[in-house]
């Protein structure tokens, strides 16, 4: 039996749908949030996907994830794929089991990159590479104990929008409200990274959500279904959250900010040097000491 797409049909148009069916999503990282998504994406009509992990699931994600205990053992993507298949028979997936690193040459037909991975380094990486290729990325972090979280929509094709890098960088710094106050990034860990002490499934997900709604949002640029979001960056509060200084974000509350593309960002910002440090071999790792990043590995 064939997944009746009917009301969604309804929803969208039938021309949208179409649409959606012939859109190309590339998942990186298939734990809470990635897996999330990447089932929540196939209810909503997208046909095509990409899916990169190099986890197995365990028995302790299980309580956290959309696969189940009968998936313990299995490598993610593949219980991932099956939860897609078993919502969209039809859809076309491409089960990738191993890192981004090795795998780059996936994202080079995709539409859209859907970032799931915890780990900053493996976020430069993806950041890089989506650059490189001029790809649309939507990035999410979930705070300490699930306390709150942010998406960010990163488009190298707009000349006002940031990389990763430069958003992270500024993020971390503390992002200018119009008109007042400072963003107080306050779940930062001595590393300068989000503290990812575990929170609540249904935490998470309300993160998650808003990753692939945002995401669907992308893949609907040029439909009538298209929604102009309010920036490109939008923060969530699960519990009260000290978003802006001295303004308390209630439990559900969220933040819309836009982070600038910084001029002088090493990613993004100098393309001559970009350019220069590719020939000479220069590491990733070295351009992310110079802006001040950890290198932690990721955490798929």
């Amino acid at each position: 039996m064939t997944t009746s797409w009917d009301r969604i049909e309804r929803l969208l148009g039938a021309s949208t749908l179409e649409h959606l069916k012939q859109q190309t999503v590339a998942i990186v990282g298939l734990g809470s949030g990635g897996g999330f998504v990447a089932e929540s994406l196939a209810m909503s009509g997208v046909g095509r996907f990409i899916l990169i992990d190099a986890d197995t699931l365990q028995a302790a994600n299980v309580v956290r994830h959309v696969c189940d205990r009968g998936d313990v053992g299995r490598p993610k993507v593949e219980a991932v794929a099956d939860r897609i298949r078993a919502r969209s028979p039809d859809a076309q997936i491409t089960a990738i089991n191993g890192r981004i690193e090795d795998h780059f040459n996936a994202l080079d037909s995709v539409d859209l990159v859907v970032c799931g991975v915890d780990g900053e380094r493996a976020k430069y990486l993806i950041n890089r590479a989506c650059l490189s290729r001029g790809l649309t990325a939507v990035y999410a972090g979930v705070y300490e104990r699930g306390e709150g979280g942010d998406v960010v929509v990163i488009r190298p094709s707009d000349p006002a929008s940031p990389c990763y890098a430069c958003w992270a960088d500024r993020l971390r710094e503390g992002i200018p409200q119009p008109g007042t106050e400072d963003l107080d990034y306050g779940m930062i860990g001595p590393e300068g990274t989000l503290e990812a002490e575990p929170g609540l499934w249904l935490h998470v997900v309300r993160v998650a959500a808003a990753q692939a709604d945002l995401a669907l949002n992308e893949l609907l640029r040029g439909t009538p279904a298209h929604v102009q979001m309010p920036g490109n960056t939008v923060i969530l509060a699960n519990r009260p959250l000290e978003v802006f200084t001295g303004h308390i974000t209630p439990p559900y509350g969220a933040e819309w900010v836009t982070v600038a593309r910084d001029p002088e960002c090493l990613e993004c910002g100098h393309p001559a040097r970009l350019a220069d440090s590719a020939e000479s071999g220069e590491s990733l790792d070295a351009l992310m000491h110079d802006t001040g990043m950890p290198y932690e590995e990721a955490d798929e």
